[in-house]
């Protein structure tokens, strides 16, 4: 609960929050240490409910501010973002609860109708505090994974169903009921081209304390049966082992030509090759993104070559390296940030540069390269582009976690009213973000930081006065998360509104 929360303008809701807000203090300062044990298990209960009953009208209200969301009312551009800043919760749980809104709220709809939730029994139950998340979440599941091919009438008998068993039963013996309930509609697991394509996806997990992620795919039949052929050959024993004196058995030119596969491994290389199958088909995949990057037939994204771009210092490359008794280089050190945000152990850079093409991110009166083109050229060059992936790193609009690679290039003073294409100019901006710069009341400007700055020549948005009367700059810490331990920053560094 908030300190100081923002005053409600409508009374009668100022006036409910303010009781429930009192009615919480008071139950906070009450002891429970001379109650039986029946008595708290009770209190308990009692406090489930409320707390199962509040996010069902939290979804409500969600609904409401999507049915009249206006780019004008918050610092950010659209509903899942602004429930992750304005409440402080991760983007993921944010789209998760605009998803439940979208399935478990009255929609207003433009002509003054409400329309009933698709999942009625369930939100019924989930304000009457009935069930909690996890049971909606049950439900919610079996409904995505039902087939198309269902009828109305029976989709509505089945949520009625579930519903009136979720306010009974714990979450996982709910789960045991769907699984009957979808062997009695769909008793001959009947599935479409249409429910296939619905249920494909590819999800990147975030990177753990040990940078690895976790990844979870559902395939449709044919790219199952893609990796089936390319795992054939690339997952076999003894290919592409990194653990090999001869780390690889696939070949690669530098330039257009195709990475070639050598022939069978040798017995010894298969010998050696002490990999479980899920390590060898994880070292396939690898050498088949590989082998698409350095094909060059994905041509190029947004002016550069596509390929892994990551920025480190000179001082970083030769803290990093260090010469063994045996008079091999290793390589240590903290991680590097690549274009799509994600951190690379330095080893791996430096291991990785032996196959790739090198740009020193260094002031143009050392390098010659043209990094400040004046009015002669709108667009960013790539050598501009790559200087933002070292500097901006990311999108620099306050709070905005999308990386360089999903970034267009900016200029502070726009093209149109005299800007010039110089680095010190331009800066990093994803396509959302960029469509709210501008020159009217409502619109957000850009400037760079001054040299008096602890980061000078950093982005920092001035908000319109709709949002900020006092048009606080604001710069995003996302992309350099070292600034979140020091005295470098400038709060606020964004606001819902």
């Amino acid at each position: 609960m908030p300190s100081n929360p923002a005053p409600v303008a409508d009374p009668s809701v100022e006036a409910a929050l303010c009781s429930a807000e009192a009615g919480l203090a008071q139950v906070m300062k009450v002891r429970t240490d001379c109650l039986s044990n029946r008595d708290r298990l009770r209190v308990l209960q009692r406090i489930e409910s409320i707390t199962r009953a509040l996010p069902g009208l939290g979804l409500e209200l969600i609904a409401q501010i999507d049915a009249q969301w206006s780019n004008q009312d918050f610092a950010t551009h659209n509903m899942s973002e602004t429930l992750a800043t304005g409440l402080r919760i991760s983007p993921a749980e944010a789209r998760a609860r605009y998803r439940s809104a979208l399935e478990l709220a009255h929609r207003p709809r433009l002509d003054g109708d409400i329309l009933e939730p698709e999942l009625p029994a369930t939100a019924a139950a989930q304000r009457e505090g009935a069930i909690g998340v996890a049971h909606v979440q049950v439900v919610q599941q079996f409904f995505r994974h039902l087939p198309s091919c269902v009828d109305t009438p029976t989709r509505q008998r089945a949520e009625t169903e579930l519903a009136g068993h979720a306010r009974q039963l714990r979450p996982d013996q709910l789960r045991k009921v769907t699984q009957r309930l979808d062997a009695y509609i769909n008793p001959d697991g009947t599935f479409d081209d249409t429910d296939r394509a619905r249920r494909r996806s590819f999800t990147m997990g975030r990177q753990g304390p040990d940078l690895m992620s976790k990844c979870t795919l559902i395939a449709d039949p044919e790219l199952r049966a893609y990796l089936e052929a390319c795992f054939a050959k690339l997952a076999k024993p003894g290919i592409n082992n990194p653990d090999n004196p001869t780390p690889t058995q696939v070949t690669s030119e530098p330039g257009p030509a195709p990475v070639r596969v050598a022939g069978e491994p040798d017995p010894d290389a298969v010998e050696r090759d002490d990999r479980n199958i899920g390590q060898r088909q994880h070292d396939a995949l690898k050498t088949l993104a590989r082998a698409m990057l350095t094909s060059g037939d994905l041509g190029q994204h947004r002016g550069l070559p596509v390929t892994v771009i990551a920025t480190a210092t000179i001082q970083q490359l030769q803290n990093a390296v260090e010469q063994t008794h045996s008079g091999r280089l290793t390589a240590s050190g903290p991680p590097v940030v690549t274009g799509g945000g994600s951190l690379l152990p330095i080893h791996d850079l430096i291991r990785m540069a032996a196959h790739a093409h090198h740009y020193l991110a260094l002031f143009d009166n050392t390098t010659g390269r043209p990094l400040y083109l004046g009015r002669t050229k709108r667009i960013a060059s790539a050598d501009q582009r790559i200087m933002l992936h070292a500097r901006d790193i990311g999108c620099t609009f306050p709070g905005c976690t999308k990386p360089g690679y999903l970034c267009q290039t900016h200029h502070h003073n726009q093209w149109s009213n005299g800007g010039t294409t110089d680095t010190d100019q331009l800066t990093f901006t994803c396509e959302p973000h960029h469509h709210l710069i501008g020159k009217g009341p409502r619109h957000w400007t850009t400037t760079a930081t001054p040299t008096t700055c602890p980061k000078p020549g950093r982005t920092q948005w001035i908000p319109p006065k709709t949002i900020d009367p006092n048009q606080r700059a604001r710069i995003n810490h996302y992309h350099h998360p070292d600034e979140y331990l020091t005295h470098q920053h400038h709060p606020p560094d964004s606001e819902s509104g």
